[in-house]
């Protein structure tokens, strides 16, 4: 479906509108009280995510920056360090919630292909000998957004993992786009998973729901988590209104990810001709292309918008384009046109 203002909308997925099967299933859902736990929608969502990614229990939460938080809160310890990628959501793009919600200190790994070595954590393991900060847990993110939607091999999340039990720390994946992982990657999620404690993927992007996220993990953490998102203020009551939409969104919704990936590696490839230098295609696996702002033309957001393209910055030298449902083949020739005009 295209955009309501007709502009061809690649600043983020999280603009996907819901399709028509999911305003059908919100019309019909069976409905209760989720905070007593009595909304049969909401329950069957959690069993249902639970088996995707293939942990014991999930809940469900209002968005991912809240499901991030609550993995927080319950692994991290106050007064200690967690280490993550350099650029990762929890450290950049969550108004360092860390700190005021879990009392935690954030250390970024050097992330600049959009992973890091067990032997980073090795290495940050060794510091509370040398009077550095005590560690708690250890956070990845899968897909790594800033690196241009770079997936994590199941060997790379097993790898780090394993590093991260050496020292007893627990490990939370940020996997807000965890299913364009899979796809890419060749594997269920639930293979991406398995190595971590617990996991957070979001309804709302690719998958295309109006709202929601989804944290998963053992169940005495996820009993311990409805405690966490109540304090949060995610108790949402009815909710299998909503979540009507993202059951849709995991059985029906998962598999035309590869559509977004490939026209994420066409966009790539038309900016790579136009601004050579500006970003490598060989590396867009997924539905993001982060492109280096210095081989842009100044003009460029201006330029696409004026050709009815939207597109965004992530930070002061990224500009971010994101495929996803909502752009069709059509509206992919309209942005590579407007790339080619850019500039001139």
């Amino acid at each position: 479906m295209p955009s309501p203002d007709g502009r061809v909308d690649l600043r983020s997925d999280t603009v996907t509108t819901p399709t028509p099967a999911m305003r059908r299933a919100m019309a019909e859902a069976e409905v209760g009280d989720d905070v007593y736990g009595e909304d049969p929608t909401v329950n069957r969502l959690e069993e249902l995510a639970a088996a995707r990614v293939g942990k014991e229990a999930a809940l469900y939460v209002p968005s991912g920056t809240m499901g991030n938080q609550i993995a927080l809160r319950l692994l991290g310890r106050p007064g200690t360090e967690v280490l993550c990628p350099a650029r990762a959501h929890i450290r950049q793009y969550e108004a360092a919630a860390a700190a005021r919600n879990a009392g935690v200190q954030v250390r970024p790994l050097h992330d600049r292909e959009g992973t890091f070595e067990p032997a980073a954590v090795d290495a940050a393991a060794e510091g509370p000998a040398h009077h550095l900060p005590p560690l708690s847990l250890v956070a990845i993110e899968n897909t790594h957004m800033p690196a241009g939607g770079v997936p994590w091999t199941p060997a790379e999340v097993e790898a780090v993992a394993a590093a991260a039990r050496r020292y007893g720390l627990p490990v939370h994946c940020d996997g807000a786009r965890l299913f364009n992982a899979a796809v890419a990657v060749g594997v269920e999620a639930a293979v991406l998973a398995a190595p971590v404690d617990t996991v957070m993927f979001c309804l709302s992007k690719g998958l295309s729901a109006p709202v929601g996220s989804m944290l998963a993990g053992p169940a005495d953490l996820i009993a311990a988590a409805r405690s966490e998102r109540a304090r949060l203020g995610g108790g949402m009551r009815q909710a299998g209104v909503i979540a009507a939409a993202g059951i849709v969104a995991l059985t029906e919704m998962v598999d035309r990810l590869a559509d977004d990936h490939s026209r994420a590696r066409r966009l790539a490839e038309a900016l790579a001709e136009r601004f050579p230098g500006s970003v490598d295609p060989a590396r867009v696996a997924t539905n993001i292309v982060c492109a280096a702002s210095a081989a842009l033309p100044a003009s460029f957001l201006d330029d696409l918008a004026a050709a009815g393209v939207r597109a965004g910055t992530i930070d002061q030298t990224t500009v971010r384009l994101v495929t996803h449902k909502d752009v069709d083949d059509a509206d992919l020739d309209r942005a590579i046109a407007a790339i080619g005009k850019s500039g001139d």
